[in-house]
């Protein structure tokens, strides 16, 4: 009997652990939620204010700082932000363990961050460019002393998301205060550029203060430092390219053709940033899910949820594609104003990156990662940001911000295309059951009815109201015309609308 009672309680204490872990993953999915949105919220909040402000040579000098300063924060953090959440993690119910970890990794970095930081010293001193802004790159020292002191890896191992998410949307909000109070006239970018990175100077001076709550600060005995420096290299290496693929083009525009190209692309950028992040908002839901399928053999459900997810990114991508290659002028007049028009061509460009990005995260990220292939995902990265390199040596001089979105385009249909072809066996029978050419149908039904509309009414309405409307009609059609043609993820979400009831 008191053996029975005994498993009883044992079975209690499993299942009121179990209920707990479920509470908390799905807490950590709301939080994480929230600061997606937020990320995507008040980009659409400040970046018309400071655009118009600050016109394109202002946006410009601090976007082009910005991705100078993204070069040496890569060298000096070496691969840990990733490495460390990995590294945490296995350790993080063991607090010596955990303490002597962070303690390890942070010694790491600090000689990497050191030397990091000496660089960009003798680069604000002797590099013309940069010395032209001494202030503005000054400025951004902060983000590379905070960067090394926040471990904002660890807070992710530990999953403090409710953490992380409040304290990001509070510097969040106190910056969007700061920066319309402060930023009034095309001088004060400067103002602008350390706003922009007071979020992230915050974060990391909180998480330096709470460092206490989770680790013990004596020092830890016997470190060692070698079993670090292999895996934090691999993840560097992968940073590296990531980085070089992402901010090159802004960095080639700011010394090939100034501040102006880079202000006109980062507008297009920005955009095509904003939408982006709902192409692969189901990246990061999935991951984990698919990761675990492949874990425990499950591959009918895991080929299952891939072709679903296939379905969600042509299902978004490519009616975004199109409506804001077609309305990309009222786009950026409305968002950043009409000394802007230098970024409608290279907006049109750029836009058809939504529909390879939205792939190569699926194939990239959410295929070939769980799969322990992280050499491929490296490989199509490298040979991406080479195509960039090259093609922004020969069109950047001669087209400017229209040359750099060009290879940015060519660059992502590069990185899909070499993934798509390391998949190509596991892709045969999944890309048979995506059909897509009703994604296109929709798209070219909404166009034309957006089309007609505008040019009957666009004469009468300000270019808020043209968007507006034009969007809405774009959006009913699309879907009316998905759910009428039978597309399966439309399917899918009236399926789910209606079993919700």
């Amino acid at each position: 009997m008191v053996q029975v009672l005994k498993n009883r309680k044992v079975q209690q204490v499993a299942i009121s652990k179990s209920n707990q872990r479920q509470k908390s993953v799905k807490l950590n999915i709301i939080m994480n939620f929230i600061l997606t949105m937020s990320n995507f919220i008040f980009p659409l909040i400040t970046f018309p204010y400071v655009s118009r402000v600050l016109l394109p040579v202002g946006t410009g000098k601090v976007a082009f700082a910005t991705s100078i300063v993204s070069y040496f924060s890569m060298i000096g953090m070496l691969g840990i932000p990733t490495y460390g959440i990995r590294a945490c993690a296995k350790v993080r119910d063991d607090r010596a363990k955990l303490s002597k970890t962070v303690q390890e990794i942070m010694v790491i970095n600090s000689i990497a961050m050191s030397l990091s930081l000496v660089f960009y010293l003798l680069a604000i001193l002797f590099v013309p460019r940069m010395a032209e802004d001494k202030t503005l790159f000054m400025i951004n020292i902060a983000t590379l002393v905070f960067n090394l002191i926040g471990c904002e890896w660890l807070y992710k191992a530990l999953e403090q998301y409710t953490y992380i998410t409040v304290r990001s949307i509070a510097l969040k909000v106190v910056s969007l205060v700061l920066m319309f109070a402060m930023v009034h006239q095309q001088s004060d970018y400067v103002i602008y550029g350390g706003i922009t990175i007071l979020a992230s100077v915050g974060s990391n001076f909180f998480n330096f203060i709470n460092l206490r709550k989770y680790l013990n600060l004596t020092w830890a005995p016997d470190m060692n430092l070698k079993q670090h420096i292999k895996p934090i290299f691999s993840f560097f290496m992968m940073t590296v390219a990531t980085t070089v693929y992402t901010n090159l083009d802004s960095v080639m525009l700011g010394f090939m053709k100034g501040d102006e190209a880079v202000g006109y692309y980062n507008a297009a950028v920005k955009i095509k940033t904003i939408l982006v992040s709902l192409v692969t908002s189901m990246g990061a839901v999935l991951l984990p899910r698919l990761s675990f399928y492949l874990k425990e053999g499950r591959d009918g459900e895991f080929k299952q949820l891939t072709i679903r997810s296939l379905q969600f990114v042509c299902f978004i991508s490519i009616p975004l594609w199109i409506y804001f290659t077609l309305y990309a002028k009222e786009g950026v007049y409305f968002l950043s104003g009409e000394a802007y028009a230098g970024s409608v061509v290279p907006m049109q460009i750029i836009m058809p990156t939504l529909f390879f990005i939205g792939i190569s995260n699926l194939l990239g990220i959410q295929i070939l990662v769980p799969m322990d292939r992280e050499k491929d995902v490296l490989n199509s990265v490298l040979l991406g940001a080479i195509v960039n390199l090259l093609i922004n040596i020969i069109a950047i001089p001669g087209f400017g911000a229209a040359g750099a979105a060009f290879g940015t385009l060519v660059a992502e249909f590069i990185v899909t295309l070499y993934q798509v072809y390391v998949l190509r066996s596991f892709l045969k029978e999944i890309i048979s059951q995506v059909k897509i050419q009703k994604n296109v149908l929709a798209t070219i039904f909404a166009s034309a009815s957006s089309i007609l509309l505008t040019m009957f009414i666009a004469e009468n309405l300000s270019l808020f109201l043209t968007l507006v409307a034009s969007s809405i009609v774009f959006g009913m059609i699309y879907f009316m015309t998905s759910v009428i043609i039978k597309e399966d993820f439309s399917m899918y979400l009236v399926h789910f609308v209606k079993n919700r009831r």
